[in-house]
């Protein structure tokens, strides 16, 4: 098993095609791509969120309070096998910093700790922490799974600050059944091709060049989450389908 620790500030952007591809040539001589997008590649990205059953953590996260958390499980790998390694992962939002803590373990142990509360078996402390700490969330909250959510990732680092990340994610797809990460992505796509959500991931302010590249190509800050937004769309396709309307958006 492993683990990560992540503090910092997550600073979203929605971008049309001719911005992506300015900001792109704008960044080469500060960033480098992350070692899997080296060469304009990408990576995928799938995670099942856990909610309650009447969805009380999505709904009180749109509600933008001083403190909110999520649960989540997340594989590298689609369709993920059972013993595959996947992540769960607990993030948290206090007064605009982000805390992410995450733990390591096969798709298959991972499945049995969430349905019995069964921990795998490890040695390091550190872990058992994090598992003290999902232990606490799954105590507080009647969680279950939620909500499939995947994406396409292009990542950069900072070269002179490896804490200063730029990603840019594309085609997320959502679905609120079939909720495995043992299934290949599929879904309702939340995004249009030829958009791009940029998130700046940082642990200080940002860099002086980027915040007027940003203004010179018209990029904004935005406020967007992945599962609130497949989450307001699943509530209005509800909505349309009680009055009758025929609208899939």
């Amino acid at each position: 098993m492993a683990i990560k620790t992540f503090k910092r500030k997550e600073i979203k952007f929605m971008l049309d095609m001719n911005q992506f591809k300015a900001l792109l040539k704008a960044i080469e001589p500060y960033m480098e791509p992350d070692k899997y997008c080296v060469g304009g590649k990408e990576y995928g990205i799938y995670n099942i969120y856990y909610d309650t059953s009447d969805s009380f953590l999505i709904r009180e996260s749109l509600s933008k309070p001083y403190y909110k958390e999520k649960l989540r499980i997340r594989s590298y790998f689609s369709p993920c096998g059972l013993d595959d390694k996947v992540f769960i992962e607990i993030k948290k939002k206090i007064g605009g910093i982000v805390t992410k803590r995450r733990v390591s373990m096969t798709r298959r142990e991972a499945d049995v700790y969430m349905k019995t509360g069964i921990r795998p078996q490890t040695d390091k402390y550190i872990d058992e922490q994090v598992l003290d700490e999902i232990d606490v969330f799954k105590s507080n909250y009647n969680i279950k799974p939620a909500q499939y959510i995947s994406y396409q990732r292009m990542a950069f680092f900072g070269k002179d600050d490896k804490d200063f990340r730029l990603t840019f994610d594309r085609k997320i797809t959502d679905r609120r059944y079939d909720l495995t990460l043992g299934k290949e992505s599929y879904g309702r796509q939340i995004l249009r091709p030829d958009q791009r959500l940029m998130e700046i991931k940082i642990t200080d302010s940002m860099p002086l060049w980027l915040s007027k590249t940003l203004s010179e190509l018209g990029i904004y800050k935005t406020s967007f989450s992945k599962y609130g937004k497949a989450y307001q769309n699943f509530v209005r396709t509800k909505i349309n389908e009680e009055k009758g309307v025929n609208i899939y958006a």
